[in-house]
């Protein structure tokens, strides 16, 4: 199964926030972590039925590893929590590899 890295920003005070860095514009959020994780799914089935319809392709997933790489990426997953969204199988054979 495929997955995509998601930052899950938690903040006092504030709704949690999940964006996706291997995906432009991919984001959500919730009042719960718990929330924000079904919401980031839902998001993340959505951002790639609209990548597909407007006849682009999924970016690959980087690793972990790979994105901690990336100077970017790296601040955000030092200050916050990392989690791993999978890709629905349908979508996963229309990924660019």
């Amino acid at each position: 199964m495929t997955h995509y890295v998601a930052i899950v920003e938690e903040e006092q005070g504030k709704a949690v926030g999940v964006w996706f860095p291997d995906l432009p514009g991919c984001f959500s959020a919730g009042d719960t972590v718990d929330e924000a994780m079904l919401n980031a799914k839902e998001a993340l089935e959505l951002w790639c039925h609209a990548m597909l319809e407007s006849g682009q392709k999924i970016p690959p997933p980087r690793s972990l590893s790979e994105l901690r790489a990336d100077a970017d990426i790296a601040q955000d997953l030092h200050q916050f929590m990392a989690a791993l969204i999978p890709l629905p199988d349908s979508l996963r054979t229309q990924a660019a590899e």
